[in-house]
């Protein structure tokens, strides 16, 4: 009996009455977190969700190392398409320069002459240059034909200024054919580089594609380099063939003033030549 009334009241103390309400705690207040503390957190989210993506910073020094052999030799091949149509800028802005102000010295001067004698004497004083040489040829004809004793007869004046014309235009053709030297090698590059740089591009958007093939995988962390890779052939075709396009029309430009100061010039000349034969004719 002792037991039992012991374990009676073990089982009384430990059991809650039944109207009993259990008691219920109030949680604590959570504490609000700082402008820092966001800051914080969200700097590390960015991080690791860069890092989860495999994201990186690619710079042009990488992208060019990791070229292969048809995209690197593409790149060489433009480089020096740029290079060559940069140095021809400043070759042909010399040349045009110094021919301009040839011309424009030469025809100073020999408009002061009143008959060819006097141009031939001033002439002689001058600097060579491209429109002296059509002076020089003009007047070379000019004196064979005194030679032959028909400078001053009618009947043979216009075989005469005929001859003149010819001689002077064809130093003038070549006169011009110097100024627009490598002309055609400008517009070669103006017209085909972006193709070549097209070339390279497309090369390596394949390879990018059979590395995906290999790799079994699209992810772009993957694939990006090698296509920023390939696109930049076609960067590099643009920046060969947009410096040349404007030098080409620069040049073109300028040896078309040229050409019609040359023509001109020749007017003159033989205008002078054509009163100088009236006067010897009385």
């Amino acid at each position: 009996m002792t037991l039992m009334n012991s374990l009676l009241m073990f089982a009384q103390q430990t059991t809650a009455p039944a109207g009993a309400t259990p008691a219920t705690t109030t949680p604590a207040p959570a504490a609000t977190p700082s402008a820092e503390d966001l800051a914080a957190a969200k700097a590390r989210g960015a991080e690791a969700a860069a890092e989860a993506a495999g994201q990186q910073e690619v710079s042009m020094i990488e992208l060019v190392q990791h070229l292969n052999g048809v995209e690197m030799g593409v790149m060489v091949i433009l480089g020096l398409c740029a290079i060559y149509a940069v140095a021809l800028l400043f070759e042909k802005i010399y040349v045009m320069r110094k021919a301009s102000k040839q011309t424009k010295d030469f025809l100073a001067s020999f408009r002061k002459a009143n008959s060819v004698e006097e141009a031939e004497a001033i002439v002689r004083k001058l600097p060579n240059s491209g429109i002296k040489s059509m002076f020089d040829a003009g007047m070379a004809e000019v004196r064979r034909t005194q030679d032959l004793g028909l400078y001053t007869m009618r009947d043979a004046r216009d075989h005469t200024m005929q001859r003149v014309s010819s001689a002077m235009a064809t130093r003038q053709n070549e006169h011009l054919d110097d100024l627009g030297s490598s002309m055609t090698f400008l517009a070669s590059i103006g017209a085909n580089a972006p193709f070549i740089g097209l070339f390279g591009t497309v090369w390596g958007i394949m390879v990018a594609f059979v590395g995906i093939a290999k790799t079994q995988t699209t992810s772009l962390a993957v694939v990006a380099p090698g296509i920023a890779g390939a696109l930049l052939a076609t960067a590099a075709g643009l920046a060969a063939a947009i410096p040349a396009v404007l030098i080409y029309n620069f040049a073109a430009k300028q040896i078309s003033k040229q050409a019609t100061k040359l023509d001109d010039f020749a007017s003159e000349f033989i205008a002078l030549v054509s009163r100088d034969m009236d006067r010897r004719a009385g």
